[in-house]
């Protein structure tokens, strides 16, 4: 499986669950909780400066994610181009934007997760 070579074929943000879920062209299915999009958010802010901004999502994100309040709540999803997503939050928050590459080594299934978790060790 090859994060850059992917592409979405569908997209669909289900408010009631809090998940946004991601069918991959290479037949890979992803649901993303709300809060773990919010708390990997890609932009400078979230990530404490441009210093600190990466290509990969930090692993520390898939052990501790921001609890349920407006800040995980979903508003919108736009496209960017064709190449990524930008998610406004409830708090008002709407600057990162996540590219199909950080997306997809997003994703938090068991498979994923060895496979690009290993990576980034």
């Amino acid at each position: 499986m090859q994060a850059e070579n992917t592409t979405p074929t569908s997209i669909t943000a289900n408010r009631l669950i809090g998940e946004l879920v991601v069918d991959w062209d290479d037949l890979h299915h992803s649901q993303y909780p709300f809060n773990l999009l919010r708390t990997a958010c890609p932009c400078a802010s979230c990530r404490g400066g441009h210093e600190n901004m990466s290509l990969e999502p930090d692993p520390k994100v898939f052990e501790s994610q921001l609890p349920e309040s407006p800040a995980t709540h979903l508003v919108k999803v736009d496209l960017v181009g064709s190449y990524g997503l930008s998610i406004e939050w409830q708090d008002g928050h709407r600057f990162g934007i996540y590219n199909w590459r950080y997306l997809r080594l997003l994703c938090p299934c068991q498979k994923c997760r060895k496979e690009y978790g290993e990576q980034n060790e």
